[in-house]
């Protein structure tokens, strides 16, 4: 768990200064007076002491050992320093010292050379270039923050340490309190997949919480994430990724793709809960440091206004939570404690005159259903109403049941100490009542995530040394690109159905083929150098005869030359025309940070358009496969509509998996697209018509 950087027994800070402007100073003085017990030895070459303890000139004349060291001092002499620490046998460092790869030049080198360092001696290291690490359990603030955060069973990481100072303020006035609190720097050693998994089953921290703005390791990360968020939630807000990873791509797939798909993906395969602003990370994350996890997706609401009520319940249905359905026996003891105006169905409203002792029957009554799950109580504060008494009955209800409860008392001026006395007793309250229901729902997805089965991978059997002698023959040309006679063989390979295709050279052999194949046949241009056939007219259906075979030839040969004159044109690929199906899109797009991302979505000519595409990263289980097939958009046109059979998705479901393990076992495929798939009716499988596959 990192020990010898959150739980030392002595730290050392070098460049204690007993100068108040410098850094070094207001470290040491956080070390010192937020109460940490261990043992502390400022280190400077000159001065005596510093707040009234005793110096050294380096940590090599310190008598004693040593857990932690913390750094603030010019980049130029961290490499000596680090040396020492290592001579002296120094597990943990925080460097606080910026100058490193964060200003690239020299700055790189000099932070290559300083992991090399820390690597040969087998330290740990937080940072260089950061605020520096909290740790409330240990009393450890060996950070400049300008405040120590209070206690709590929240554990925070975060790659910018201004956000770290924000949050800081932000938390202190409500109450929020911290386990542990990381500002990670240039993540020279320690990151976000190191953290996670030291607080992975951290008896002190509930809840996880990243602020991440770019992850380096990928598989690792999500390889981590996974084990951690069985135990731990993790709520992670991601910035940077509406326009990061944009680039020229030639394929659908790799178009459609970028940093935004993968990082969607990845959270979404490991458990990782995404929140979209900074608001939403803080109400999640009250919520699971608060409140047992939900058990169940159904939620009872009490309310002492219509208004709000409704708008909670359009919340809930939105949220894909279910409003409780309240037991007869229930109702009975609503219609007998509650006046005969207020409405003792769910949502149950307990009129706007309501004190706590309305609240009281409403909230116990709704508490103990079986059929309710979790609670919200809403509040707008009215002349008749008694806050603290409301809170009182809250808090009550929520110790002797075992389901969360939160609240939104609505409003401000006059909720002050009430509010106050919800959080010192652990009761989440959000200023309105969507918010509440979207924390709830996202608690309910980490339950669910919490009982998925383990990941099951399927592998086929395939000609994987045919795929690499191909692979090689391509690179030996000089080429990147494979033709659709070449991505034929793979698919092959690979398991997949294919229609009857031959290559024709010359338009006499198109029309030999035709004929052999059955008439209606397709032609499209077989060239290494024309990316999209459709878009100049290189793709002919429908070819009734052998007169129109040779015909069609020639005309796509033309049209070719015309917008191309350069390109290598092999012949015309003559292949069986199958029947109508539902047309889908199955492709690929390498992430650099995480590896391949397989997409599916309809295809067709239209894909651009839709844009209606789910991508999840390789490899991809079966369960997976099918949760990404469900996520579309459209998927409901391949359930069928107004009477058609629906396709059959398992052939869909069986494509995307073989793709995974194509891109698993060959790493050098950057793009590829099938399009189209034709997915058939249920039973009746699934062909691919179409595939592109770009080398790296």
């Amino acid at each position: 768990m990192l020990k010898e950087i959150f739980a030392p027994e002595a730290v050392a800070v070098i460049g204690a200064s007993p100068e108040p402007a410098r850094l070094g100073h207001t470290v040491l003085k956080n070390i010192v007076e937020n109460g940490f017990r261990g043992k502390i030895y400022p280190i400077h070459p000159k001065a005596k002491q510093v707040l009234g303890i005793d110096t050294y000139s380096s940590v090599l004349d310190v008598p004693g050992p040593i857990d932690l060291a913390v750094i603030i001092i010019p980049a130029q002499f961290v490499l000596d320093v680090v040396d020492q620490c290592g001579k002296k046998g120094i597990r943990g460092l925080v460097v606080i010292s910026a100058g490193f790869k964060e200003v690239g030049g020299e700055g790189k080198e000099l932070e290559r050379r300083l992991i090399e360092t820390i690597n040969s001696y087998g330290m740990r290291m937080v940072g260089p270039n950061c605020l520096g690490i909290i740790d409330t359990i240990s009393s450890l603030n060996a950070s400049f923050a300008a405040l120590m955060p209070d206690a709590g069973n929240i554990a925070f990481m975060s790659q910018s340490g201004a956000m770290c100072t924000a949050i800081l303020d932000w938390s202190k006035p409500k109450g929020i309190g911290f386990s542990r609190f990381v500002s990670l720097g240039n993540k020279g050693d320690v990151d976000e997949v190191a953290l996670l998994e030291a607080w992975n089953d951290d008896a002190h921290s509930k809840v996880i919480l990243a602020y991440l703005e770019g992850i380096s390791n990928g598989p690792g990360f999500i390889e981590a994430a996974r084990k951690v968020t069985k135990n731990t939630p993790v709520v992670a807000i991601k910035s940077g990724t509406t326009t990061a990873g944009t680039r020229a791509a030639s394929s659908h797939t790799g178009a459609l793709a970028g940093s935004e798909s993968a990082y969607e993906a990845a959270f979404s395969q490991s458990g990782i809960l995404r929140a979209r602003t900074m608001s939403e990370l803080f109400d999640l994350a009250q919520l699971f440091a608060y409140q047992p996890l939900v058990k169940g997706n159904r939620v009872a609401i009490v309310t002492n206004a219509g208004g709000p009520g409704i708008i909670a319940t359009d919340a809930v249905e939105r949220s894909g939570l279910k409003m409780a359905t309240l037991s007869e026996a229930t109702v009975a003891t609503l219609r007998a404690g509650l006046p005969a105006e207020a409405n003792v169905f769910n949502p149950i409203d307990v009129i706007g005159d309501a004190r706590s002792d309305r609240y009281k029957v409403a909230l116990d009554a709704a508490m103990a259903d079986p059929s309710v799950d979790a609670a919200v109580v809403l509040l707008t504060p009215q002349a008749q109403s008694d806050l603290i008494e409301t809170v009182d009955v809250i808090v009550d209800a929520a110790k002797r049941f075992a389901k969360p409860v939160v609240t939104s008392f609505m409003g401000d001026y006059s909720l002050g100490p009430s509010l106050e006395r919800l959080n010192a007793n652990k009761i989440p309250n959000y200023q309105f009542p969507e918010r509440a229901i979207q924390s709830l729902a996202a608690m309910h997805r980490h339950y669910l995530w919490t009982q998925r089965p383990e990941p099951q991978y399927r592998r086929f059997e395939v000609d994987q040394d045919r795929v690499a002698k191909l692979f090689a023959d391509i690179r030996s040309s000089g080429r990147v690109e494979l033709g659709e006679i070449e991505a034929r063989e793979v698919m092959e390979a690979y398991g997949m159905r294919l229609p009857k295709s031959r290559l024709a050279r010359t338009p006499d052999e198109a029309a030999e083929i035709a004929a052999e194949f059955g008439f209606p046949v397709v032609m499209k241009i077989s060239s290494p150098d024309i990316l999209h056939k459709s878009d100049i007219g290189g793709v002919k259906v429908g070819i009734a005869d052998a007169s129109g075979a040779r015909d069609a030839f020639e005309l796509i040969e033309y049209r070719a030359r015309k917008y191309n004159r350069e390109a290598r044109i092999w012949g015309m690929l003559v292949q069986q025309m199958v029947p109508k199906g539902r047309e889908i899109l199955v492709g690929v797009s390498r992430d650099p940070q995480f590896g391949p991302l397989v997409g599916v979505g309809m295809g067709g000519i239209y894909v651009e358009v839709l844009k209606d595409i789910a991508f999840r990263l390789a490899p991809i289980s079966e369960y997976e496969a099918e949760e990404q097939l469900r996520s579309i958009r459209t998927y409901p046109l391949l359930r069928g509509v107004r009477g058609e059979r629906r396709a059959d998705t398992d052939a869909i479901i069986e494509t995307v998996l073989r793709v995974s393990q194509l891109v698993t076992d060959f790493p050098e495929i950057v793009e590829m697209d099938i399009n189209p798939l034709v997915a058939y009716n249920r039973g009746e499988g699934a062909i691919v018509l179409d595939a592109r596959i770009i080398l790296k």
